[in-house]
């Protein structure tokens, strides 16, 4: 059994299950908020707080939960964040107040950046040779996982409760998760050699070393644009579809026939999984950056598209396919990108910095609303999310090749 487990596919596998428990805790949260606000009218700008609670918490801590991996190994980790995800959920099945909402949603960041940071790390370092295929993957059971949860948590909504949906998906989920994580083991030694059409880092990089580089930087300012965009559409993807009027219109597709919104949110997890590996899988044969300015094209443009005809019902459901494809890429670039500058002997920590752009993307998720109630509208939020994916893609292709390409010469 120890040799079995020290196999890299088998770590690469027990790191997807665990992602794939997870997921739901982001991207199925904007089937509770209406519901929620339904039974105790706290205001949907009040519920979303949960929301950024939960990023922050998921993405903030996760260097330190990192330097833990990186010093004793991924399975107490991982086991830490199984406990906190199913605690977590089922205190959000009995919060009757804001306060103890946003203890729930704190709770469940910090479990799902504890499963989060230990799978990504251990993938980057179980796989120097194909750094962006097995980030990729592993992330993508983090986006499309959820949509093997979608109709079932949005069943047991509509026939149970929001409270019964939260308890007993989240007991499953943190049980399934600890499971997985007893099949985790750190490499014992990195001994596939890198590619030489990747350009990597000669030495390993400390954390505190990295934060003094100007291209870590660069990186966390476009992790935070483009995420900012994504995060924006996976937190308000139910109001958006209301404001358009499509949220209940049946759509037949593929020999289905479910609400717009149902199978938008079904969808888009798949395209946002299939887009993490593919980009990681393209970016280790044609460069990180070229794919970065592909993606980031790709995500404007199919914001400026949504914003036109995304009050279609069947474009809507395309269009928000789309768009979840076009920044899904972010979760699996990003630190591979970041991993073959800073080198892989403290991987997790260095892509746990990077991973904190997300907290701060959060953050501005909630203006999003403010804007809304402004205009009346959802077109100025959409504005700026071309805006950030097009200046992030610019920046990929003029400012970071060549900062990167210095940086790697002064090694």
């Amino acid at each position: 059994m120890t040799g079995i487990l020290h196999n890299r596919w088998i770590q690469l596998l027990a790191g997807i299950v665990c992602m794939v428990m997870i997921s739901s805790l982001q991207h199925g949260w904007t089937l509770f908020v209406h519901p929620i606000n339904a039974k105790y009218e706290w205001g949907r700008a009040a519920i979303q707080i949960a929301f950024t609670i939960f990023i922050l918490s998921e993405t903030w801590l996760v260097p330190f939960e990192g330097w833990f991996v990186d010093k004793f190994g991924p399975l107490p980790v991982a086991l830490a964040g199984g406990a906190l995800v199913a605690i977590a959920w089922s205190l959000n099945s009995v919060a009757d107040s804001l306060p103890l909402l946003y203890l729930g949603a704190a709770l469940g960041g910090i479990g799902a950046g504890c499963v989060y940071g230990t799978c990504l790390g251990n993938a980057l370092k179980w796989f120097p040779d194909r750094r962006g295929l097995a980030a990729g993957l592993t992330v993508a059971g983090y986006g499309i996982g959820s949509a093997l949860t979608i109709v079932p948590i949005h069943s047991t909504i509509d026939h149970h409760g929001y409270e019964a949906a939260f308890l007993w998906f989240g007991l499953g989920q943190g049980v399934l998760v600890c499971l997985a994580a007893l099949a985790l083991r750190k490499p014992e030694a990195e001994t596939l050699a890198i590619p030489e059409r990747l350009p990597h880092a000669l030495h390993d990089h400390r954390p505190g070393e990295v934060l003094r580089s100007p291209l870590f930087w660069l990186l966390f300012v476009m992790s935070l644009l483009v995420t900012a965009a994504g995060l924006t559409f996976t937190a308000n993807l139910a109001g958006i579809a209301r404001n358009f009027g499509v949220a209940d219109v049946p759509v037949s597709m593929l020999g289905l026939t479910l609400p717009a919104l149902t199978f938008a949110l079904t969808f888009d997890r798949v395209t946002n999984g299939i887009a993490r590996p593919l980009c990681g899988w393209l970016s280790d044969y044609i460069g990180r950056e070229n794919t970065m300015f592909f993606a980031f094209t790709m995500g404007a443009l199919s914001i400026l598209a949504f914003a036109r005809w995304g009050d279609e019902p069947v474009m809507f459901v395309l269009l928000v396919s789309l768009v979840f494809f076009a920044w899904g890429e972010v979760a699996s670039l990003f630190p591979a990108t970041c991993t073959d500058y800073f080198g892989s002997g403290y991987a997790t920590t260095n892509a746990g910095m990077l991973h904190t752009a997300k907290g701060f993307a959060a953050m501005l998720v909630p203006l999003s609303d403010t804007l809304v109630r402004a205009t009346g509208d959802w077109q100025i939020v959409f504005a700026l999310a071309v805006g950030a994916n097009a200046v992030a893609a610019v920046l990929g292709i003029a400012v970071l090749r060549p900062m990167r390409a210095a940086w790697l010469r002064r090694e």
